[in-house]
């Protein structure tokens, strides 16, 4: 059935490429007439260079781009016209000094099935009111009273992963996913953490598909999950509203009689921050494993690190927020890891009007992707780039070199919970566990977070 579609795709994008490519030829001439488009090439109608982009490494795709054309250049990604940028100044101005001019965005595959309400889509006053909301319950003082459930999240997903061959990016999107349940719901979430989990896995396989809304395609099957994901949700509301409880967790948060969101922005929201939560953060804790197998003596490091804080503690006693304030190389290694995988390889922002950009135009409407792992790579912010060294963070980066979680006001007001829930697993299992990588150790798969082979297969032991 997926070939079928994938069929279907091209003969549309013959199609299309025969109606409409005088037209891009003739906006192309319009642009250049007032200042330069910026150099580079769209690729195929509709389809663009999507493929090249995410089946390959995309420090290949972006370091040939840039090599040919620059530090700015044009392309054509997931049915959008795009302007890259690769230069931690020019990322600087698209995020905050003239972040007014470029709306965060996403694909239409991705906002249809987010939900145009969220977070992710606006700027103004109602951006400010829900970033408001969801740094509320995100917060170091709203989270550090969770730690201990996050904990108990852990502990229980490295007790089923023990004496078993395992896919890593797998086993940690279920604990990503857990927490953000734990950090939406709160404690309710066990209740209906299955169903939303069916429903969730299903929407995600449909992230970056084309947006074509016909049976059988990934992106049909994607929005019918979606909408069986809000009516959950919609269930979860009003039994709250019934119960009149007060809840101290994102839901929470967001049902604040004061602020007058409806069922549908918080919904649209929620499913947001369950997108923006789980799969980025399981990615960096699959490359964390590796990484850490890979070098003994940064994990013999964090190993040493963790055991004197478990040294202070009773028997199942809890870690607090004051022992994760006592992990320097921990949380370097973390750093570190932000830096070399550059889980989110780009972001997407859309001029909201014509824009001059180092003497070339960005069209009203066009995306604008700054891309910070060529950023994070470039030997002129950080020396021997592909070599995995945690210590380059005993120092402050350059500013504007290192923006794993973004920057300026539409940056992830998640990072703090992020870096708990690794912090947490890394604690439980760099004391209790060591693990052994099986297979191939080389290979690298996309599609679109860079990842380990096959997400990184390991067999996981108690020490003791």
């Amino acid at each position: 059935m997926e070939f079928l579609s994938m069929l279907f795709l091209f003969f549309v994008s013959l199609f299309i490429l025969v109606l409409i490519r005088p037209a891009i030829r003739k906006f192309v001439a319009f642009g250049r007439g007032k200042l330069p488009l910026p150099p580079g090439t769209l690729g195929w109608p509709y389809i663009g260079e999507t493929f090249q982009l995410y089946s390959q490494n995309p420090n290949v795709f972006f370091a040939s781009k840039v090599k040919k054309f620059g530090s700015i250049f044009k392309t054509h990604i997931l049915g959008c016209p795009c302007v890259m940028i690769a230069s931690p100044e020019a990322a600087k101005l698209v995020l905050v000094t003239k972040a007014h001019l470029f709306k965060p965005t996403f694909p239409a595959s991705k906002e249809r099935m987010l939900g145009k309400q969220a977070i992710f889509f606006h700027q103004g006053d109602y951006h400010s009111k829900l970033r408001k909301l969801v740094l509320r319950a995100f917060t170091p003082e709203a989270i550090k009273h969770i730690v201990s459930d996050i904990e108990s999240v852990a502990v229980e997903s490295l007790e089923s992963w023990e004496g078993r061959m395992i896919n890593s990016f797998q086993e940690m999107k279920t604990y990503t996913f857990n927490v953000a349940l734990l950090s939406i719901l709160g404690k309710d979430e066990i209740h209906y953490r299955e169903d939303l989990k069916r429903c969730y896995y299903i929407l995600e396989k449909g992230y970056n598909s084309m947006p074509i809304n016909l049976p059988g395609t990934l992106f049909h099957k994607s929005m019918k999950a979606r909408k069986e994901l809000a009516q959950i949700l919609a269930k979860i509301i009003s039994v709250r509203r019934e119960m009149k409880h007060n809840y101290n967790d994102l839901l929470g948060s967001f049902m604040g009689d004061k602020e007058g969101l409806t069922d549908e922005q918080i919904a649209d929201n929620v499913i947001g921050v369950i997108f923006a939560a789980r799969d980025t953060t399981a990615s960096v804790l699959t490359w964390i494993l590796k990484y850490l197998g890979e070098n003994p003596s940064v994990l013999q490091a964090v190993t040493e690190e963790q055991e004197a804080i478990l040294k202070t503690k009773q028997d199942y006693e809890a870690l607090t927020w004051a022992d994760t304030k006592k992990m320097p190389m921990t949380t370097k290694v973390i750093q570190e890891t932000l830096r070399v995988a550059s889980i989110l390889s780009f972001t997407f922002r859309e001029a909201v009007e014509d824009v001059e950009f180092e003497g070339y135009l960005i069209p009203k409407g066009w995306k604008v992707m700054p891309l910070f792992r060529n950023i994070h790579h470039s030997p002129d912010n950080f020396p021997d780039p592909e070599k995995f060294n945690p210590s380059r963070f005993e120092a402050n980066p350059k500013p504007n070199t290192f923006m794993p979680f973004g920057n300026g006001t539409h940056s992830c007001p998640g990072n703090e919970l992020a870096k708990l829930e690794m912090l947490v697993l890394i604690h439980h299992l760099t004391t209790k566990y060591r693990w052994s990588m099986m297979g191939p150790q080389n290979g690298i798969q996309y599609g679109p977070f860079a990842l380990p082979q096959n997400g990184l297969p390991i067999r996981l032991f108690r020490k003791y």
